[in-house]
């Protein structure tokens, strides 16, 4: 499913504009990253649960080049199911 089918979604079930929809959409995407920017956890009981981890920074190796290459220290949000969620995807 993309964001437009998503808004599309929204919209038809919720007796929404598209336009609103559209705009709830966006308000909880900001909102989420905007936490997690800040580094908090995102809790959605029975969905999941979107958290920041620290990568430590290594060297690494590029099989095709043979090259050594350095990635530096970085956050990078992580996504955890929720049971429901498993369930539901599960069936």
């Amino acid at each position: 499913m993309t964001k437009a089918e998503l808004i599309e979604q929204l919209a038809r079930k919720a007796h929404l504009t598209k336009k609103a929809a559209e705009e709830a959409v966006e308000v909880f995407l900001e909102e989420v990253g905007r936490a997690l920017s800040k580094g908090e956890k995102v809790v959605l009981s029975g969905f999941g649960t979107f958290r920041v981890i620290s990568m430590k920074g290594k060297t690494v190796k590029i099989p095709k080049t043979e090259k050594m290459v350095t990635i530096k220290t970085h956050r990078s949000p992580r996504f955890t199911p929720g049971k429901k969620l498993k369930r539901q995807v599960s069936r």
